[in-house]
């Protein structure tokens, strides 16, 4: 697992470049994962949540407007949230407990917004009776799933070379 606090920060000084002088990015972005010049990850961690939390805040804004049922139906929730949680999450192995802690955070008010429960009640019944992992579980598993395949033959060759 890589650890982001060893990571050495890229220079920060302007380059010359022929006659001109280059400052480079303190963020990278590429296929909507940004980088820090750190390796930190905050930047990417910071712009998931915060979009994560504004799809809740649209969500909850309806969640009067139609029946329990078809909320419950999680085809909202799940469409809208978990696949912005998910999408390269790997990358994301080492974070810090902090970094950690936001992404939870934002897991923890889409189960509070499914079950119309407040922000006082424990939320590990709610997650487990919704068959959600917690952030760092989830992490945890996109590894170990190529790791299997890996080690069992059924990952496709330039991975378990």
């Amino acid at each position: 697992m890589f650890d982001h606090s060893l990571a050495e920060p890229l220079p920060s000084a302007a380059v010359r470049v022929g006659e001109n002088h280059v400052l480079p990015l303190t963020t990278f972005g590429d296929l909507r994962v940004l980088i820090d010049s750190d390796v930190a990850m905050r930047s990417h961690v910071s712009r998931m949540v915060s979009g994560c939390f504004a799809v809740l805040r649209q969500l909850r804004s309806i969640r009067h407007s139609v029946f329990d049922s078809v909320f419950h139906s999680l085809v909202l929730v799940v469409s809208l949230v978990m696949p912005r949680l998910d999408y390269c999450n790997a990358t994301l192995a080492g974070l810090s407990a902090s970094q950690l802690s936001q992404l939870q955070s934002v897991l923890n008010a889409a189960t509070r917004l499914i079950h119309r429960s407040s922000r006082y009640e424990h939320v590990t019944p709610m997650l487990r009776d919704l068959h959600w992992l917690r952030s760092q579980e989830h992490i945890d598993f996109k590894l170990a799933v190529p790791t299997y395949r890996c080690l069992h033959g059924l990952a496709p060759r330039y991975l378990s070379d």
